[in-house]
């Protein structure tokens, strides 16, 4: 029999039973990055906010930043705790869209609780924004950079039920599958925050000058444009006014409003635990100099911004999976799962080989390479950039199986996952390495990496488990 097809044999379903199986993981592909994409442009126009206001703010001197860089770092951690009921939002009406497609009454319950869970909270995490003086004083810092934080982080206060609030609508669109609204009032967001900063920090167009404060309310005014912009078209809008959000909006649902408070709550506890990893890693890094320093923050840049697609493709995830999981279709949980984490796969290995090719052109975007004053920061943010290249791949699977988790509203166990790989692992190894071994600053980063490897594995296993054929997916 001659190695091609006889022609006794026209019929063979081979090659078309392989295109068959093969269709629905395109067609999946296709789905995801048609979600996910606009989700990605939208966290890299996110990033576009604060990056400006650092940028003006830098020239007014080291005192300014480093004020910044306080205050954000309480703000942030706050921010993190009332991002978690805003993001369980995703999963919840992705379950009921899948379980029950033409249900508004559902959904719109859904969104109700998720907003109210955002206004519950904020008043309490307000209060401790109040207080971030304090909290700051009792962390050691110095008490002049404290009081100066202190103003700015009160008026953010004023700033996180319109932040939180803009993205529970955020999510709820994004599960509903439409995306680019909130990519158009982001953009569009960031070039007011743009303008605002520059005429309230330097006091341009007969308005005050008032440096660290106007870039507090630069960013207070522009949360509560997003906000009411997307209130505005969630309410009016063609795709949205079906749903009638405000309707009843009163009524409780406390079964509903206490799984959202549940799985937000592991939420924002798993993103702190990951920013606060990475924290710390600065702080243990700034033992070693301010050349390390910079080089750390130079490398840290780049796979953060990287990591944006995956992100927002992660959020993608956690629709499809959750869509999924909601109609009762476990082969379409594990196509979107293993599809989304192959995407990553894909994308971050093209990052990865970008960033091994060219580490000292990617140094050179940041500081002067050829001068010798920064040839200590320069050498070290190239070894940095390898061990950033080298975890891309990790990094993409890890956030990606937590938020193909998150779909299946598996909040709880990836939290201590989290928490194992970042600081039972990760951490003591970067000081292992850093301190017991000698590696000083390249020691922190090959923690770094090994904490996204250990994530990535139990993520993965985690996802693999859960979505086993014969295993009921919730609701």
């Amino acid at each position: 029999m001659s190695e091609a097809l006889p022609s006794e044999y026209p019929n063979t379903p081979r090659p078309a039973r392989a295109a068959v199986s093969l269709a629905p993981w395109f067609a999946e592909a296709r789905a995801l990055i048609a979600l996910g994409a606009p989700l990605a442009l939208t966290q890299l126009a996110q990033m576009a906010m604060p990056t400006t206001d650092l940028l003006m703010i830098g020239t007014l001197g080291e005192e300014p930043l480093a004020v910044i860089a306080l205050a954000n770092t309480v703000y942030v951690f706050i921010w993190l705790l009332g991002l978690g009921p805003a993001a369980a939002m995703s999963p919840v009406i992705a379950h009921i869209v899948g379980a029950h497609p033409s249900d508004r009454a559902r959904t719109r319950n859904s969104l109700r609780m998720g907003l109210w869970a955002v206004f519950l909270l904020t008043p309490l995490l307000g209060a401790v924004l109040v207080f971030s003086e304090a909290i700051l004083l009792a962390l050691g810092q110095s008490p002049a950079l404290a009081a100066q934080a202190a103003p700015y982080t009160q008026l953010l206060a004023l700033s996180l039920p319109f932040s939180l609030g803009f993205n529970v609508l955020r999510n709820f669109a994004t599960a509903l599958g439409h995306a680019r609204a909130p990519l158009f009032i982001v953009g569009a967001a960031a070039f007011l925050n743009a303008f605002l900063a520059y005429t309230f920090i330097f006091g341009h167009f007969g308005v005050p000058r008032l440096e660290l404060v106007g870039a507090a309310l630069a960013t207070t005014l522009s949360q509560i444009f997003m906000f009411g912009v997307m209130a505005a078209i969630a309410t009016f809008g063609r795709d949205f006014r079906s749903f009638r959000i405000w309707r009843r909006l009163f009524r409780p649902d406390w079964p509903r409003l206490n799984e959202i408070l549940r799985l937000g709550l592991s939420m924002g506890l798993t993103l702190i635990l990951e920013v606060a990893l990475f924290l710390s890693a600065t702080l243990v890094i700034g033992f070693f100099g301010a050349s390390a320093v910079a080089a750390h923050q130079i490398a840290m840049n780049v796979p953060s911004l990287t990591f944006m697609v995956p992100l927002g493709l992660a959020m993608a995830a956690t629709v499809r999976v959750g869509r999924a999981a909601g109609a009762g279709d476990s082969e379409g949980v594990r196509r979107a799962g293993f599809t989304a984490i192959f995407v990553a796969m894909a994308f971050m290995l093209v990052s990865s080989l970008l960033i091994a090719s060219f580490p000292r052109a990617i140094a050179g975007l940041y500081i002067d390479v050829d001068d010798p004053a920064n040839a200590r920061a320069t050498e070290l943010a190239v070894q940095f950039l390898y061990v950033a290249a080298a975890f891309q791949v990790f990094d993409g699977i890890q956030v990606m199986a937590a938020f193909a988790l998150r779909g299946l509203k598996d909040t709880h166990i990836p939290m201590w996952l989290a928490g194992i790989s970042y600081w039972l692992v990760g951490f003591p190894l970067a000081v292992a390495f850093a301190f017991v071994w000698g590696l000083e600053g390249f020691g922190v980063w090959l923690g770094l990496a090994t904490s996204l490897a250990a994530a990535a594995l139990l993520m993965t296993i985690r996802f693999i488990y859960l979505s086993a054929p014969g295993r009921p997916l919730s609701e």
